[in-house]
């Protein structure tokens, strides 16, 4: 928000530059005196003096009243502009797999000890970041799906929901992709003022358990607009899951420091994950370390962008009233001047 001066007619102040020949006409000689002097230089020294004093200053009182006059008509005023946007925002629901094998720590560094899971977790938290005008939800998952946080503007809630989960923190095992979706898309449908819905999937695994198979999932998802696309993550290729405690979803770690390696890990085949995404419209995407993962968010962040339109209003203040004023007052000033002071005898 910001002000400054304006005239609302501009073009009017170039009356000023006619305030020359106005003076010019007024200083032009008019009627001979009707008296008579005996002596011319009695006349001569009376003309200097009204010369030099009434007429240079009545004729200066009358210009400046023209003048303002003139700035009053031109309609001065204080403008007062503020930018206001207007936001046509998606609902966006986040699909999160908390199964067991996302404690596995194949994604970071050798010398890390960092799981799926939190990888997923912080790059998650940043898309949220990113996104300010959408509304976002959460829905996560093992062998059944829960509610984490609806459809919300408030993202500092929703991320401090997100750093409350872990691993163990649902007692089912599984993973059941196909309700997962049919939830996020429930959720969605519930949100009919939307410009755009999509559903973000990220999981780990294939789908062994739930009620409803991922593909009629995802086609559900599309009969009701919404876009799914799909992230697998992991290597590929089989890996230990780490000891963790389940109560915590912390690693527990030897006498050495190192993970303590439990049963073996096979791939996932994520070619259902392609056909999810395919059957919506969406993107599947495969990330094996932290820097595709990001990548891939980057990208999603991309395509679906909210449209936001910038809507610039003004109020104005006028102050004509001003210039206006003081005009009439130093014509009034003129008026008792030229009948008092520095009358003329004709």
């Amino acid at each position: 928000m910001n002000d400054s001066f304006e005239f609302q007619y501009p073009w009017l102040l170039a009356l000023l530059a006619l305030l020359p020949v106005y003076a010019f006409l007024l200083g032009k000689s008019g009627k001979l005196s009707a008296l008579k002097f005996s002596s011319a230089d009695i006349a001569r020294a009376a003309g200097a003096q009204a010369k030099s004093a009434a007429g240079r200053l009545l004729l200066f009182l009358r210009l400046l009243a023209v003048a303002l006059g003139i700035v009053a008509l031109a309609g001065p005023r204080l403008a007062e502009y503020r930018s206001e946007t207007e936001t046509a925002a998606l609902d966006i629901m986040l699909a999160l797999d908390l199964s067991w094998s996302m404690m596995a720590v194949d994604m970071g560094k050798p010398s890390e000890k960092v799981t799926r899971f939190d990888i997923a977790s912080g790059v998650l938290q940043d898309f949220v970041r990113q996104r300010p005008n959408d509304r976002l939800g959460l829905v996560v998952f093992s062998a059944v799906p829960y509610l984490a946080s609806p459809l919300t503007l408030n993202h500092d809630w929703l991320i401090e929901n997100m750093r409350r989960l872990h691993i163990g923190i649902l007692p089912e095992l599984g993973t059941a992709i196909g309700d997962a979706i049919a939830m996020s898309a429930k959720r969605l449908k519930d949100s009919p003022n939307a410009r755009s819905r999509v559903v973000i999937l990220l999981t780990d695994g294939d789908n062994n358990k739930g009620e409803i198979d991922p593909l009629p999932a995802a086609q559900l998802a599309a009969s009701l607009g919404a876009r799914v696309y799909t992230i697998g993550i992991g290597i590929e290729q089989p890996c230990h899951l780490p000891k963790f405690d389940p109560t915590t979803g912390k690693l527990q770690l030897d006498a050495n420091g190192n993970v303590i390696p439990t049963l073996m890990l096979q791939p996932a085949n994520y070619s259902v994950l392609e056909k999810i995404a395919m059957l919506s419209r969406a993107g599947f995407f495969r990330a094996t370390n932290r820097r595709e993962l990001e990548s891939i968010y980057a990208l999603i962040d991309r395509l679906e962008k909210s449209e936001v339109k910038l809507r610039r209003l003004a109020s104005y203040k006028p102050l004509f009233q001003w210039p206006l004023l003081a005009a009439f007052g130093l014509l009034a000033v003129e008026l008792v001047l030229s009948n008092t002071r520095y009358r003329r005898v004709p």
